[in-house]
């Protein structure tokens, strides 16, 4: 029970404070220099992201001689022209490899998703036969993580080196992912179950027309982390891959841009190439456009998908 003075100091510390209701600090509406501080902040990650962004895409429409004038790098082009792309998309190393990239993030997504919601839905159903220690194999990814030479002896074992295979397996599950599906589905109200049951539905059933069509959202966030991770995943490319016709896009992209690595006329399927700088810049873009084209349509799900699942579990 509240008492006189303590209900005095309160009124005296929420007047001084500027509040009159007792909501906290968070709570309040955000003062004019707050907001400028905000504005400042954001403008500052902005630049920060978007200059060296203009810089690649200005660089990859630029001619020859206008990099030459430039130093290398140009960030807005006189005379833009889509001389790099054509060379980059007229056949040989890069567009292959860009269709594998594409071919391997479709397949281990789909897969990824699979095994993820069949085991974060049997975790998160009482009376799992061996569900606790299954769930602490889980957990226990977090803490104690395998070596590469373990890992490499594995994937040799099961005859997956130089197959596309090696680059889906290894990576398939992820524990944190599990983790947020697993609490997700936990928090669908059982009445749902019981009422699906009564109607004589399987767990297939229940979770096909249930449990399904009500996680949309956390499927769709876990859905981009998977594809995410499997596009930029050049590390096992480059420990299970020696065919260079199964190279996925990162591994020609790290070779083209960091290590340096030229470019020749019968790689690209061109008979003359646009500078070096504007080729780099070109292949870049490739790589990180398609994440950049899909996120938006899924960033509305990330705080109800990722948030949710993290606090009803």
């Amino acid at each position: 029970m509240t008492t006189p003075a303590i209900s005095l100091f309160k009124r005296r510390t929420d007047a001084f404070k500027g509040r009159t209701d007792g909501r906290p600090p968070w709570m309040e509406r955000p003062t004019w220099y707050g907001q400028g501080l905000k504005v400042l902040v954001l403008g500052a990650i902005v630049v920060a992201v978007g200059y060296p962004f203009l810089i690649a895409l200005g660089t990859s429409l630029a001619g020859k001689e206008e990099i030459a004038a430039n130093g290398g790098y140009v960030m807005f082009p006189t005379e833009p022209t889509l001389q790099a792309y054509e060379a980059v998309l007229s056949g040989g190393v890069v567009t292959r490899a860009a269709l594998v990239s594409i071919g391997v993030t479709l397949v281990g997504t789909a897969l990824s998703l699979l095994c993820t919601i069949a085991l974060a839905y049997g975790l998160s159903r009482p009376g799992t036969v061996a569900g606790k220690p299954i769930l602490f194999l889980v957990l226990g990814t977090f803490l104690f993580t395998p070596g590469i030479i373990p890992v490499y002896l594995v994937v040799d074992q099961l005859g997956m080196i130089d197959s596309y295979a090696s680059l889906i397996v290894p990576i398939m599950l992820n524990a944190f992912n599990i983790v947020i599906v697993r609490a997700f589905f936990q928090g669908i109200p059982d009445e749902l179950h019981e009422a699906a049951r009564l109607d004589g539905a399987g767990e297939i059933t229940v979770l096909w027309r249930i449990v399904l069509p009500l996680s949309k959202a956390v499927l769709a966030v876990v859905g981009m982390f998977y594809a995410v991770s499997y596009w930029n995943n050049f590390f096992n490319a480059m420990l299970y891959i020696n065919d260079g016709a199964k190279l996925p896009l990162q591994m020609v992209l790290r070779s083209y841009v960091l290590q340096g690595d030229t470019i020749n006329e019968s790689a690209m399927g061109v008979s003359s190439l646009p500078p070096s700088s504007a080729t780099q810049m070109a292949v870049l873009l490739l790589a990180i456009v398609p994440i950049i084209a899909v996120y938006p349509f899924l960033q509305r799900h990330f705080t109800k998908g990722v948030l949710t699942g993290a606090v009803k579990g």
